[in-house]
């Protein structure tokens, strides 16, 4: 693949320069070429788009822009690093390096629950938060593709309205099951196994570890 041909022809001088509209542009083709290359088989060619999508300036410029955008752009971790200007969110870009990129600890805080207990809380950097947001873009394609179809939790464009509505279809016919049962995963994250996610999870494996260890 020649990565020349896929690599934006310009590159912004400033945040307000950035042209949006082209990013996001790039990134989403990138990722239907992701789509294209899993469902024809074509292994080595989704490990070399992923490569180009998460080494590219757009893709860097929306992670930053994503988590300096939503409800946590204002609580830092343990680096006490916020990006709220300009000239901070350009210059968090280029620090999206995977070239000696090392996750800093997790800032823990508690937060109420309605039972009166608290519930702890890790919060990464503002750089580790942009970090994997940069490769949630290049494993979201697949994660699309491979996902179960009636799985409803964190997928792109789902809600809770469409795993509603699928339970209606399921269950208003005669001969539709009489019985609904909910499970909960006891601390599922705490004990989920890294061996596992590691030999399965198709993206980046270095990257993938240091979040893990971290």
């Amino acid at each position: 693949m020649n990565r020349k041909l896929c690599a934006p022809a310009d590159k912004a001088q400033s945040w307000e320069s950035i042209d949006w509209k082209k990013a996001e542009a790039y990134v989403k083709k990138l990722q239907m070429r992701i789509v294209k290359a899993q469902k024809g088989g074509h292994y080595n060619k989704v490990k070399s788009l992923q490569w180009l999508l998460t080494h590219s300036f757009y893709a860097k410029a929306l992670a930053v822009k994503r988590v300096t955008s939503n409800k946590g752009k204002n609580t830092a971790g343990v680096d006490h690093e916020l990006w709220k200007t300009p000239k901070g969110k350009f210059e968090a870009i280029d620090k999206l390096k995977r070239r000696g990129y090392q996750p800093q600890p997790l800032r823990r805080v508690y937060i109420p629950k309605k039972n009166g207990k608290l519930r702890p809380l890790s919060i990464p950097t503002m750089t580790d938060r942009a970090m994997q947001t940069l490769y949630k873009f290049a494993l979201e394609p697949l994660a699309e593709t491979l996902a179960d179809p009636n799985s409803y939790g964190f997928r792109i464009g789902r809600s809770t309205h469409d795993a509603i509505g699928q339970c209606f279809n399921d269950l208003c016919r005669a001969g539709s099951p009489q019985w609904i049962l909910e499970g909960d995963i006891k601390g599922c994250f705490d004990h989920i196994s890294h061996n596992w996610l590691l030999a399965n999870i198709p993206m980046d494996k270095e990257m993938l570890e240091k979040w893990l260890k971290c």
